[in-house]
Formats: C-alpha cells, structure tokens, sequence
C-alpha cells in the first residue's frame, strides 16, 4: 500500500514538474516573441518603373479657340464658362443687318444680270438668224456675240458676289465646332470686333475626354522608354487613386529646366468615368519597364543575407525559424518570394533568435 502510495507521488511529482516545465518554455518563447514586428507573406504586384512628375494636356485638337471671321457688334452670347456644349451649338449672334442688305443687294444684281444675260442670248440667236439670210453685216453679229459673252461673265461674277455675301452673312453666327466645356469667354454682349489679321476669338472649348498626360523624363532613363509601355499615374487631388496608360509618343526635342535635361514621353489614358481630369493637372508617372503580377512578396527589410543565399525568419508554432527562400524581382519595397514560403506565413522583420 506504500508503495503504491509513493507511486502516486513520483507519477504527481513528475507531472506536475512537466506541466511547470511546459509553462516555462512557453513564457520563454513568448518571452522571445515579445516585441516582434512580423509580416504576413502575400500576394502583390512587382516590378522596375521609372519615375518622373509631369503635367495634364488636351490633345491636338481638343482646345479651340472659337472666332468669327466677320466684324460686327456681339448681339447675343449664349455660353458661359464651365457651360458644356454639344459640337454644332449656337455659341453667339453678331449684328447681321448690314451683310444681311449686301446679301440681298447681291442677290438683285445676280436677277439683273440673268435678265441681261437671256436678252443677250435672245439677241445672238436672232442676230444669226439675220447674218444667215445675208441681210445683217457680219460686224453686227460679232457685237451681238460679245455682248453675250460679256452678259455670261457678269452673271457669273454676280453668282460669286452672291455666294461670298451669304457665306459672310454666316459667318455672323458662331458655332460649336466640337463637344465640350466652355473653359474661357473673351467676349461680352455689347462689345465691337473686328476681323482683320487676327480672328477674334468669342469663346474656348475644351473637350476633356481627350487629355493626355505628358511626363519629363530625365536623360538618364529615357534610353529605357519604349512606346507601347504601359504606365500609371496619380494626381494630388485624387492622391489614393492610381490612373492607367500607357506611352504614346517620345518628344524629340529636350525640355531644359533648371539645368536638367528632360524629354517629353505622353502618356494616352482612357478618361475616367467617376473621375473629372483638368488640363495642368500636376503628375506622378511611373513607367513599367517588367512587372510581375500577383506573386508572393515580402519587404526589403524582412529578407537577411548570408552566404551569398537568403533566408527569412519566420514564426512557426511559438517559435521563430530560419527559412531560406528563392527571390525574384525587386522593387523600392518588395522583395518577390519565388520559394520556401506559404501565402499567410508570418515573418520577423525585426531582431529575434531561432529556436
């Protein structure tokens, strides 16, 4: 009966010195832990870029400065800035009434002229007639025949005139030539212009679906751009939005500011439905030279060297391992794990020791 007594105590004894043991390497483990900055392993985009800041521009033809080949006084102005205005649109009306009475002064010199053309005409056939039977000298026939020939030319001259008056009469109502958004308006009802050397100019339509990103790039990476890139760009009023694009065009010519010598590389974009872009709009471009898409990433820091292989220390069951990894790309931030990690595996960034 002792000894089975004794037994029990041995048995008690040594479980509980186990369960003791037990919550002492767990506390010590803890202990390790305590003040660990860890990473979770997981997926993410890589890649080189280059960098540079730039600027929003309309394309070619996307700014028109709308004018008026006639002169006059501005009757009506029907836009005003931040109207948007459909291609085709009556901008403004000029005063029409004195090209309106040149028009129709035009208009009655050409009936004239018709009128003395037929009589002419009417004249000839008969003056040949005449000439036929022998009965006219031949010296009035050709008075007859250059009497037509004149009345042709002044009728065709007045048909000019006419056309010319109506076109300047047209002239005096200004149109939208595309769709847009009016950005400037020069002119005020009231106002006199004149069309002499320099249109005038009523109004200035943008079209801001068709902007354009133009980024400096520095010298020294210009060699590396490509067009058919593809780019991303953010604006400081949407800064937690990213924009895509991709390289359209590479300016020869250098743009040299402050000493640095950059090249123009424009950037085409698909305009953003929820997003509303203005021209000058200040840029931060960067321009994917490789990319690698939604792989296993973890930052610079959290990756260690030694022996010309690499290796993480990675948290496992209350402990913390040294796990050697196969890296591929880089970028500022990241490292791409191509081996020896899981998605979701917790990984020190800062000093710990391996168990």
């Amino acid at each position: 009966m002792k000894k089975l007594v004794a037994a029990s105590i041995a048995i008690g004894t040594i479980a509980i010195g186990a369960v003791l043991w037990a919550r002492m390497e767990k506390a010590r483990g803890q202990e390790n832990l305590r003040g660990v900055e860890a990473v979770s392993v997981a997926r993410r985009d890589i890649g080189t870029a280059v960098k540079a800041t730039g600027v929003i521009k309309p394309m070619v033809g996307a700014q028109v400065n709308v004018g008026s080949s006639a002169s006059g006084v501005v009757m009506h102005l029907y836009v005003r800035i931040g109207d948007r205005v459909q291609k085709g649109q009556l901008l403004a009306v000029l005063d029409s009434r004195e090209l309106t009475a040149r028009r129709d002064a035009d208009a009655a010199a050409l009936q004239l002229a018709r009128a003395n053309l037929n009589y002419a005409q009417t004249d000839l056939r008969r003056k040949q007639e005449l000439n036929a039977a022998q009965i006219i000298a031949p010296s009035v026939l050709d008075v007859a025949t250059q009497a037509y020939a004149v009345g042709e030319q002044q009728y065709n001259q007045a048909q000019a005139n006419l056309q010319d008056a109506t076109t300047q009469l047209g002239y005096t109502r200004i149109f939208a030539p595309i769709a847009g958004v009016v950005s400037a308006v020069s002119t005020q009802e009231g106002e006199t212009v004149t069309a002499g050397f320099a249109t005038p100019n009523f109004v200035t339509l943008l079209d801001l679906s068709r902007l354009e990103v133009w980024a400096y790039v520095d010298e020294m990476d210009i060699g590396r751009i490509r067009i058919g890139q593809n780019a991303s760009f953010t604006v400081d009023t949407y800064g937690d939005h990213e924009f895509e694009g991709q390289v359209s065009a590479i300016y020869p010519e250098p743009q040299i500011r402050n000493n640095v010598v950059d090249y123009v590389t424009v950037l085409r974009f698909k305009p953003p439905s929820q997003y509303t872009l203005r021209p000058e709009m200040t840029t931060t471009v960067n321009i994917d030279l490789a990319r690698h898409k939604g792989v296993f990433a973890l930052p610079l820091r959290a990756v260690r060297s030694e022996g010309g292989r690499q290796y993480v220390m990675c948290r496992r069951g209350g402990a913390i391992q040294r796990i050697w990894v196969t890296t591929g790309m880089r970028d500022d931030s990241y490292w791409e794990i191509t081996s020896g990690l899981q998605e979701g595996d917790q990984v020190v960034v800062g000093d710990a020791k391996t168990q």
